[in-house]
């Protein structure tokens, strides 16, 4: 005779205590920062003051303040649910916010800090089409066109900017654009967040796993038995940049990624830098090979983020060790 719950009622009530306990810790203001569409990021400092980053209107100073302890105590929820902890000996606390499906959080406390804080990347709520970027005077309806023209042939493309200038957000418009175009692809995206939306009847959502040591690096290498048209990855950080670069440049062109870059041409020298994590030996004329256009973004404090400039990559010079390009 079951004269209690069942294990899996048991963790389900324990979870939604611990989603409540988390919910009072963050407060009214986060909570409906996180409801908000237009909010991207929230951030909170260590003197607890709430600054919340918005489209197109950039990061505002709410005027409220989370005190350290309800920080100290939603840092510590969070740690319970994903199953981790956050203390003095493991001060940092990073990984997809239980509460809000897809969101990430980066915390971290004392002594690694002056005093304990956070950052939540919220998931993209809204997926903008390619033709709003025209309409905002985001995009000229030449570079529209040019890139459409890139995706209809299967053009590998790079993504760049700062952060919050828009790549994720780009991207998701890029996937939308696809899905018109060559609905019936087969498109693999991996990310270490999951952030990018694919309309896409066949894609196959991947991400990495911390505890698991799944990395993109083993992600990609798995893709390659997955039978992918398009490979996307959400950001290129690390030396999973050569594998990615493989990949594009042995039967599987058409993909696109984001990276950190001050512009196009920075972008490239960006996988440089990464691919050096991965291997000693320069990689320029596959770097060269594998990329064959750069779209860079840049944010505006009154206007938001904007294509700041396109670049076609037409090869390596190597008298000269410079990249082959033509701004589009």
């Amino acid at each position: 005779m079951n004269c209690g719950l069942e294990r899996s009622e048991i963790d389900k009530e324990s979870t939604e205590r611990l989603h409540e306990k988390l919910r009072r810790a963050f407060g009214s203001t986060i909570c409906a920062a996180l409801n908000d569409s237009t909010v991207t990021e929230i951030m909170v400092n260590p003197d607890g003051s709430i600054r919340l980053d918005r489209l197109a209107i950039g990061i505002e100073n709410t005027g409220k303040k989370l005190a350290p302890e309800n920080i100290i105590d939603a840092l510590g929820t969070i740690a319970r649910l994903l199953d981790t902890e956050i203390n003095k000996d493991n001060p940092i606390l990073e990984g997809e916010l239980p509460i809000d499906n897809g969101s990430r959080i980066e915390g971290i406390i004392p002594p690694a800090s002056s005093a304990p804080l956070f950052a939540i990347r919220k998931k993209a709520s809204l997926v903008f089409p390619l033709s709003d970027y025209v309409v905002k005077e985001k995009l000229t309806p030449f570079h529209h066109d040019k890139i459409v023209s890139a995706l209809m042939a299967k053009k590998n493309i790079l993504v760049s900017g700062g952060t919050g200038s828009g790549k994720t957000t780009f991207c998701n418009a890029l996937l939308l654009k696809l899905s018109e175009l060559l609905p019936n692809e087969r498109v693999i995206i991996m990310e270490d967040t999951v952030e990018l939306q694919c309309p896409i009847k066949d894609s196959v959502p991947l991400h990495t796993v911390g505890n698991a040591e799944i990395t993109l690096n083993k992600l990609l290498r798995a893709t390659m038995r997955l039978r992918p048209d398009r490979i996307i990855v959400g950001e290129v950080r690390g030396g999973e940049a050569l594998d990615l670069l493989k990949s594009w440049n042995t039967g599987h062109p058409g993909g696109f990624a984001t990276v950190h870059a001050n512009s196009a041409a920075a972008a490239l020298t960006r996988l440089e830098q990464l691919i050096a994590e991965a291997i000693n030996t320069p990689m320029r004329e596959l770097i060269a090979e594998a990329v064959d256009m750069v779209i860079h973004l840049h944010r505006y404090a009154k206007t938001g983020p904007k294509i700041e400039e396109i670049i076609e990559v037409n090869g390596f010079e190597n008298e000269s060790g410079r990249y082959i390009l033509k701004k589009i």
